[in-house]
C-alpha cells in the first residue's frame, strides 16, 4: 500500500489560504451581521432560531456574491465566476456560518450582536474552514480567489 504524508506546514499556502478565508468571512459577515442588526434594530419579534437561519443564508449569498465578483475581477465571465464561487467554497461558507452562529448563540443567547462578541466570532468563524481551505489547496490546487 502507498501511502503519502499530506504536508501541513507549508507557510505559502497557509499565508494564500488565509487570505482565501478572509475574503469568505468578509462576505459571510456582511450579510450574517447585517440581518442580526436589521432584527436587533427594528425590534422585529421573530424567533431567534428563525433570525439566526435566515443570518446564515444571507450571509451565504453575500459570501457568493462577493467571491463572484472578485473572480470577474480575475477576468472569469459571470458564469464561471458564478459557479466557481459556489462550487469551491461552499462547505468552507457554511462551516463558517455555522461556527460564527454557534458562538453567538452559546455567548449571548442568539441573534445578538454585541461590542465583544462580534470580535469572537469574526476569530471562529475564521479558524473554523481554515485547515479545510489549506487542504483543499494544497491538495488540489484550489481556491476561490
Amino acid at each position: 500500500m502507498n501511502t503519502t504524508t499530506f504536508n501541513w506546514s507549508c507557510r505559502h499556502t497557509w499565508r494564500r489560504s488565509a487570505k482565501n478565508t478572509g475574503w469568505c468571512l468578509l462576505g459571510c459577515a456582511i450579510g450574517d451581521f447585517g440581518t442580526i442588526l436589521y432584527f436587533q434594530i427594528t425590534g422585529i419579534p421573530w424567533p431567534v432560531l428563525a433570525i439566526m437561519i435566515l443570518a446564515i443564508i444571507n450571509g451565504l449569498i453575500t459570501s457568493i456574491i462577493l467571491e463572484t465578483i472578485i473572480l470577474m475581477k480575475q477576468n472569469f465571465n459571470f458564469k464561471d465566476a458564478l459557479k466557481t464561487a459556489f462550487g469551491m467554497s461552499f462547505i468552507s461558507m457554511v462551516s463558517m456560518e455555522v461556527a460564527m452562529n454557534l458562538t453567538d448563540y452559546f455567548l449571548t443567547g442568539g441573534a445578538m450582536l454585541t461590542w465583544w462578541v462580534v470580535p469572537i466570532m469574526l476569530t471562529v468563524g475564521f479558524l473554523t474552514p481554515w485547515p479545510y481551505n489549506y487542504w483543499r489547496l494544497k491538495k488540489f490546487g484550489i481556491a476561490c480567489h
